[in-house]
């Protein structure tokens, strides 16, 4: 109930007003989101590789209906991966990007799909010129054919483009199926939208279940699998799967956010994992954060008891 109460709070103007002026917020969501600007996002990504965690980085913004805005966020991916290349942060993949299409025009009436393929185009040039790489983001599952049929595009001329799955999807198991091929990179997540039981699992256990199924295929297969989680015992599950799949340290990874679990993170780091970090940055920063509310009741616990002790 709580995580659906906070899913449809992601999306009320009202409440996204009322959090945004709320003196304390800025200074909570600074746990999750490290500031505004490319150079935050640049800080923050040289403090993790520093510590031997990988980084992907995403610009926040979705559901974007104005091809000017399509296009700026576009250019701030461009930019983005300049500055990380200049800072010496991109070279093997140690700092890539996250994209979600639905920021880059996706969305847009008419041809959206096609200007979101091609603004992607332009930010895997970009990756590729720094020398690291690119992860579509999925978002709600009225978009999961669209996104699966860019990604195939993409790899046309980028086969090292990242897909994401999200494992509350019935679907998802088929998924990692087909996309378990040959240097394919799939995130796995458990998935943090508000879907109908039509579509997707509703209770954690389901959900819990799927993302071990969706794992051992993964690891079954010749690709390059990203556990995006951070329950201990579906980690150490990734790892045992690993294992029996006689897959090594390297050929792998696991992913937690910004913020999430950071001890967690250095010890699988210090263990010789290969640990990546989602770093959100920007001023759209409202949905993101709604929705890591969502995900985990610690967070919101976390965030309530800063407003009554600094409200």
């Amino acid at each position: 109930m709580l995580r659906q109460a906070l899913l449809q709070m992601s999306k009320s103007d009202r409440v996204r007003h009322l959090v945004e002026t709320a003196p304390v917020s800025r200074g909570v969501v600074h746990r999750f989101v490290p500031g505004a600007d490319v150079d935050d996002a640049v800080r923050a990504s040289s403090e993790l590789v520093a510590s031997h965690r990988l980084v992907t980085i995403d610009h926040l913004g979705e559901d974007v209906f104005d091809l000017a805005h399509a296009r700026t966020t576009r250019d701030a991916y461009v930019t983005l991966l300049q500055h990380l290349s200049d800072a010496g942060l991109s070279a093997d993949g140690r700092a890539e990007v996250s994209v979600k299409l639905s920021a880059v025009g996706q969305a847009l009436e008419g041809d959206g799909e096609k200007i979101a393929l091609e603004h992607a185009w332009d930010i895997c040039q970009a990756a590729q010129q720094a020398g690291t790489t690119v992860t579509l983001d999925m978002e709600d599952h009225t978009t999961t054919d669209s996104t699966l049929s860019v990604l195939r595009d993409l790899r046309g001329d980028f086969p090292w483009v990242g897909a994401v799955l999200q494992a509350y999807l019935r679907r998802t198991e088929a998924d990692c199926k087909d996309l378990s091929g040959n240097g394919s990179r799939v995130r796995l997540c458990k998935g943090a939208y508000d879907e109908p039981e039509s579509v997707a699992f509703q209770s954690r256990d389901e959900v819990d279940r799927s993302y071990v199924r969706c794992t051992k295929v993964l690891m079954q297969g010749e690709g390059y699998p990203m556990l995006a989680t951070h329950d201990p015992r579906l980690v150490d599950i990734g790892g045992a799967l690993a294992v029996q799949a006689g897959r090594s340290q390297g050929s792998y990874e696991y992913q937690m956010l910004y913020g999430i679990r950071p001890d967690e993170q250095q010890r699988l780091a210090d263990q010789g994992e290969k640990m990546r970090v989602y770093v959100p940055y920007g001023d759209d920063w409202y949905g993101y954060f709604m929705r890591r509310l969502a995900e985990r009741p610690a967070n919101t616990v976390f965030f309530l008891r800063a407003l009554a002790t600094k409200g």
